[in-house]
């Protein structure tokens, strides 16, 4: 063994190039993983501080005993309690101070017009409490609110929308408030909490404007006296609170709201990165493995040396894997700082593009030191350990040869199984897909093609090189016809560099469809189901804004230009004990302004104590016209309501309609999210879009649109998204180059004798470069062509899994322009990277070429 270190240490020190694109591969995707883990623990950290600090004076809560939760929504609705309470609270021993907290959405208009925030964070609107211990925001500048109108704002948003103490501005709540800005608040210190927006109103006017009806919080806080602890006074409140009440600890309500945030956002956001972290790893070990392999081969003659000197296999074999273990540590230590560094660069960058990022210190967990290390350790030795067992079985009579011929592209042994993964990957994606509409089954049958491309990479390495190479030959002449020759040479080396590239494609390429076909679902389902003529609407990213005012479809349906113009709120009861959501809306206008497919019963006979109920809910819930719906409303309330019309289709309309008069009794803050409105026979797009556009100025100035610009604005949040899917996958994209440029790199140094010869026979330096760079694009190319049709595939099975998986109808599309931009990426990306082995073949000295062994 001691000979085996010797002998990896020499190698090492002799050869440092051969391993630098194995230790960028590992570098990158260990920054990637421990980035993305170092990233995870600060912002659970971060979140929980910043809980803790907002419950710090805060030794209980009086809340809602009930919590109705809807499919995507986990964090529900509470009932809110009666602000009475506080009387009642207040007289329990122990307590010092009670208050109630008046919590709604108030999304403040800057001082150019446009809204501050909205996309994401919450816009946050409440009373100002005065007992300091119990808010969580401090005065920094001016005062708290005392009269109507007036009002305290967190200093981040009068940042952000340019305000200052003694402006007059806006407040959505959703109807527009007219306030004054009297007072700048200050959260822990900081300028806010997070990125969230904060007004603080008189109790008087939250009251008025966040909730349904005076006399209701959404909830009450208090604090203890001396020596009472939050336990303790939790025990002392509970057989004084009425029936559909509870109180709870300050720590247990922060603790819910961190674990709130870490279920919907935290874990959804790291789960997406570490996705990507998983890919630019995966890209890495074709590399690794390729590096190690083309190493392994170039050191034939010296195995066989050593092993007719004397040494045992498992010595060539350690030689080789102490190797990769030494690569692996350094690789993975200097990875783990470097994602360490790229938390810390986006912990200060995120802030700055809206993104909540709470302030603080990083935050390096032990699992999120170890598990980086572990896995850049593990995809190294993992992608090395092959080659290693190749080398332990050389023969010494290997010593002899002069060259080892390649015939893994023809291997029956490896046709045969990679010709089986791919009939049983084609076998369960279409089972997942046309049969039982499964996600799981569709997933394994990706896994499957991916690792049918992979073992059957080599087998159509030749024909596929030799199809793309062949205009080569009359395009380049015999640069062009070397340089094919050259990929054609080893099947498995051109097929695994090759494979690196495809991943990073299929995925781009697979997103790609999938965006595309998002988009194409999107303008099908508003073409199909809004049959009016123009949309208001609030941006369609992010779920911080106020909404749109319920007022707002009756002011617009006064214009003459208009025919109908109907409001879509939103509610929620538990429908036979499960949550739902409903769309509160006036009915016959819905009818009158929605396509909803074949409607059974009427719309129209709704009143106050009927429901409409799409087709494939009323499947599943059992329910006909007729029959009756159990409803519990976030106020306690439980009401029959009598199913009066089932319709078909349900992407804008929702699967549950009442009328706004059976949600009055119950409503919360009410809010619209679109109102879609009908023009009178006659009237222009361009002539109602103004007309309309003059009464929302006066409801906070939100979107006008047409059909066609609504459609493209509620696919805007798909760009965003791929924009982003794009910027990680670049990393995959950089490593699978990196593999690129190390083969051809390690194959220059491999065929430097005949580098040598072609320049003594007459080849010039441009037409050596030349060979060297084609033969990288013509690599590259085989990995994107192979690429775009894996990712086209997966696309679809995609597309076509969530479609059964759906009761929406989602449309399929092939984006030709932007597959063809890919391929475009994927081809100058080959021949960026072989640049510099080609530079450094034309560098070659040729008598000294000539002389190498």
């Amino acid at each position: 063994m001691n000979a085996a270190v010797r002998l990896s240490v020499s190698s090492l020190r002799a050869h440092k190039r051969r391993f630098a694109g194995t230790f960028l591969a590992v570098f990158l995707g260990v920054a990637f993983l421990g980035g993305t883990l170092v990233m995870g623990d600060t912002l659970r950290a971060g979140f929980d501080s910043m809980f803790g600090s907002a419950a710090a004076g805060t030794d209980a809560v009086v809340r809602g005993a009930d919590v109705i939760t809807t499919p995507g929504d986990s964090q529900g609705v509470r009932r809110p309690v009666p602000t009475a309470l506080v009387g009642t609270v207040e007289g329990v021993p122990g307590v010092a101070a009670a208050a109630p907290d008046i919590e709604g959405a108030g999304q403040l208009v800057g001082s150019d017009g446009k809204p501050i925030g909205g996309q994401g964070p919450p816009t946050l609107a409440g009373n100002w409490i005065t007992d300091a211990g119990l808010n969580p925001y401090r005065l920094a500048e001016g005062r708290a609110p005392r009269r109507s109108g007036e009002v305290v704002v967190n200093r981040g948003a009068a940042k952000k929308g340019g305000l200052k103490i003694g402006d007059t501005t806006t407040l959505r709540t959703p109807d527009p408030v007219r306030v004054t800005v009297v007072g700048l608040a200050t959260f822990g210190g900081e300028d806010g909490m997070a990125q969230v927006t904060f007004t603080g109103m008189t109790r008087a006017d939250a009251e008025k404007y966040l909730t349904a009806r005076p006399g209701e919080a959404a909830s009450i806080k208090v604090r203890a006296g001396p020596g009472v602890s939050e336990r303790e006074l939790v025990g002392r409140l509970t057989p004084v609170l009425p029936k559909g009440v509870e109180a709870v600890t300050g720590q247990e309500s922060a603790r819910e709201n961190t674990d709130m945030i870490s279920s919907q956002f935290l874990t959804v956001f790291t789960t997406f990165l570490l996705v990507f972290s998983g890919i630019a790893l995966l890209v890495a070990t074709f590399s690794i493995h390729n590096t190690f392999a083309i190493v392994v081969a170039q050191r034939t003659r010296d195995n066989a040396l050593l092993r007719a000197l004397g040494a045992s296999r498992r010595q060539i074999t350690a030689t080789t894997l102490i190797e990769a273990t030494v690569v692996a540590v350094t690789a993975s230590a200097a990875g783990l700082a470097g994602g360490i560094g790229i938390a810390a660069g986006l912990q200060a960058l995120f802030p700055a593009i809206g993104f909540p990022f709470p302030d603080g210190d990083l935050v390096i967990g032990a699992l999120s030191l170890v598990v980086p290390l572990v896995v850049g350790v593990v995809v190294c030795l993992g992608s090395a350990l092959l080659p290693a067992a190749r080398a332990g079985r050389t023969a010494p009579l290997a010593a002899l040869r002069e060259t080892a011929v390649d015939a893994s592209g023809a291997s029956r042994a490896r046709a045969v199984p990679g010709l089986g993964l791919a009939a049983l990957a084609v076998s369960a994606t279409l089972g997942g897909v046309l049969v039982s509409s499964s996600l799981w089954l569709a997933g394994l049958g990706a896994v499957l093609a991916l690792a049918s491309f992979v073992v059957l990479g080599p087998v159509a390495s030749n024909r596929a090189v030799r199809v793309l190479g062949g205009p080569l030959d009359r395009l380049r002449g015999v640069s062009g016809g070397l340089a094919r020759r050259n990929a054609l040479r080893s099947p498995r080396r051109t097929a695994a560099t090759a494979s690196a590239l495809m991943i990073g494609v299929a995925v781009v390429s697979l997103f790609t469809v999938f965006g595309a076909s998002l988009k194409a679902t999107m303008d099908q389902t508003v073409s199909r189901s809004f049959a009016g003529d123009i949309a208001v609407s609030t941006p369609s990213f992010g779920a911080g804004g106020s909404g749109l005012s319920p007022r707002l479809a009756g002011a617009i349906q006064r214009l003459p230009q208009v025919d109908t113009a109907v409001g879509l709120g939103r509610g929620v009861a538990e429908v036979d004990g499960a949550g739902r959501a409903l769309t509160v809306t006036d009915p016959v206008a819905l009818e009158r302004t929605f396509d909803l497919g074949r409607v059974d019963g009427s719309l129209r006979d709704l009143g106050t104590d009927g429901i409409a109920v799409t087709r494939a809910e009323a499947r599943r819930q059992h329910l006909a016209t007729g029959g009756k719906a159990h409803l519990t409303f976030t106020d306690g309330e439980k009401e029959t309501f009598t199913v009066r019309a089932v319709y078909g289709r349900s992407e804008l309309a929702g699967d549950y309609v009442i009328t706004r008069a059976a949600w009055a009794p119950h409503r919360t803050q009410d809010s619209d999210t679109l109102v879609a409105v009908s023009l009178e026979d006659g009237v222009g797009t361009d002539a109602g879009k103004a007309a309309v556009r003059k009464v929302t100025v006066h409801y906070g100035d939100p979107q006008v649109q047409t059909r066609e610009e609504y459609a493209q604005s509620s696919a805007g949040g798909i760009d965003m998204m791929l924009t982003l899917v794009y910027a990680l996958l670049a990393l995959a994209v950089l490593i699978a180059l990196l593999g690129i440029a190390n083969t051809l790199t390690l194959a220059i140094h491999e065929r430097t004798r005949e580098l040598g010869l072609l320049r003594a026979v007459g080849q010039t330096r441009s037409q050596l470069r030349a060979m060297v760079r084609w033969e990288s694009v013509l690599v590259a190319a085989f990995g994107t062509v192979g690429g775009l049709g894996l990712g086209a595939f997966l696309g679809w099975v995609l597309v076509k899994a969530s479609d059964g998986a759906s009761d929406s109808a989602f449309a399929f599309a092939l984006p030709p322009v932007q597959l063809l931009i890919v391929a475009l990426v994927g081809l100058g990306a080959g021949a960026l990277a072989g640049l510099r082995p080609a530079r450094r073949a034309a560098r070659l000295d040729v008598l000294r070429a000539i002389a190498t062994e």
